[in-house]
């Protein structure tokens, strides 16, 4: 029991003293102020043009709102068409077929709402592909326009009006490059450095202790 209440003591005094420094990083990112990764915004300008998106254009409430159900409806197809066709397209070594719509949509809604609910084996209803492009994706920008929604309701609050609340595909945008990204890379190096597997390869027959055979993804 004592050993229960330490692990939660550390566990929230580690968030906060992690919380710290990134708040105060993440604030300086949609202030527009200097960061270590200013050098990114080659790559964002990039983004930009080839999206047609004016980067200084400023958003009201309802612009923002309207960009966020935009992308996100452009998203869900795009992750219920890949589900759908995934038995046909590559990086699938097991052959796993497509899902029914029904369950495309259930997950292809799960993921990009950052629930992440699963009716299903990852290993052995989703291919390899589906779980970089549409899994992995949605996780990535359903966390962006989480943090970006929040931008825009906090520079609302802060300037009491809902006519100047910045540009949402900006703010997603840097969301991904500035905070997202850095630290995908950062725990993505732990986990390789830590041994945690990862291949593209099918699964693997191996013979179990009991001299049974069986497939493991």
């Amino acid at each position: 029991m004592d050993t229960d209440i330490i692990e939660i003591i550390l566990t929230f005094v580690i968030t906060v003293l992690l919380a710290i420094p990134l708040g105060k990083y993440i604030s300086k990112v949609f202030k527009g102020e200097k960061t270590l990764l200013d050098f990114l915004s080659a790559f964002e300008k990039w983004i930009f043009r080839i999206s047609g998106i004016n980067a200084e254009e400023e958003m009201n409430w309802k612009q923002n709102l309207k960009a966020m159900i935009t992308i996100n409806l452009i998203w869900l197809i795009w992750a219920i068409s890949i589900l759908m066709i995934q038995g046909q397209l590559f990086l699938n070594p097991d052959n796993i077929s497509g899902m029914s719509f029904s369950q495309a949509f259930n997950t292809s809604v799960s993921f990009m709402t950052n629930t992440n609910l699963q009716h299903y084996s990852g290993e052995t209803s989703a291919s390899y592909l589906s779980q970089l492009i549409v899994m992995c994706f949605l996780q990535f920008v359903s966390a962006g326009t989480g943090i970006a929604a929040a931008a825009i309701l906090f520079k609302g609050l802060a300037g009491k009006s809902g006519s100047d609340t910045g540009n949402f595909y900006v703010l997603l945008v840097r969301s991904c490059t500035r905070i997202l990204l850095p630290l995908a890379i950062i725990f993505g190096l732990f986990l390789l450095f830590n041994g945690t597997p990862s291949t593209l390869e099918g699964a693997q027959e191996i013979i179990t202790l009991q001299g049974d055979t069986v497939r493991v993804a």
